[in-house]
C-alpha cells in the first residue's frame, strides 16, 4: 500500500515465499532516502548478539523493512547504537553480520532496530523478485 499522499506509480509487488504475507508493496525510492529500495514485509528472524554485561542471547525478532542494506525489525530486546548483531533468516537458513544505526521504544515492550549490514546483500532476503535496484546495491 501507498503510505500517505504518494502515487502508485513506480510501486512493484514482490512476491514472497513462505512467511506471514505472500505478498507486498515496496516504496519508491527517493535521492535522499535510502541507498537501496525499502520493501514492508513481516519476516521472522533470529537475532544474535553479546549484551554489554557479556551474556550472549538470542531473540526471535520480526522485520518491519528491508532492503539490500538492511532494514527496520521489532524486537523485544533494546539494542545499543553500533551494538554488532548477527541476524538469522529463519526462512532462508541464512546468517549475516550486521550493526545497530538506531533503537528506539516503539510501544509496550517492543523496540524499533534499525539496523545495516556489514556488506550490502540483496540475495540476503527470501525475496522471489526484489527491487531492481538491490542487484545493482552490491557493489
Amino acid at each position: 500500500m501507498a503510505h500517505g499522499g504518494e502515487s502508485q506509480e513506480g510501486l512493484q509487488a514482490v512476491a514472497c515465499a513462505g512467511f506471514m504475507r505472500s505478498e507486498f508493496v515496496s516504496e519508491p525510492k527517493s535521492q535522499d532516502q535510502r541507498r537501496s529500495e525499502r520493501v514492508s514485509v513481516q519476516l521472522t528472524v533470529l537475532v544474535r548478539t553479546e549484551l554489554a554485561d557479556g551474556k550472549r542471547i538470542q531473540i526471535q525478532a520480526f522485520t518491519q523493512e528491508i532492503n539490500a542494506h538492511g532494514g527496520l525489525l521489532e524486537s523485544p530486546v533494546r539494542l545499543s547504537r553500533n551494538q554488532k548483531i548477527t541476524l538469522v533468516s529463519l526462512q532462508a537458513g541464512k546468517e549475516i553480520s550486521c550493526r545497530v544505526v538506531r533503537a528506539e521504544g516503539i510501544g509496550g515492550a517492543s523496540f524499533g532496530i534499525a539496523f545495516e549490514f556489514d556488506q550490502p546483500d540483496p540475495h540476503f532476503w527470501p525475496i522471489a523478485v526484489p527491487p531492481g535496484d538491490w542487484v545493482h546495491s552490491e557493489a
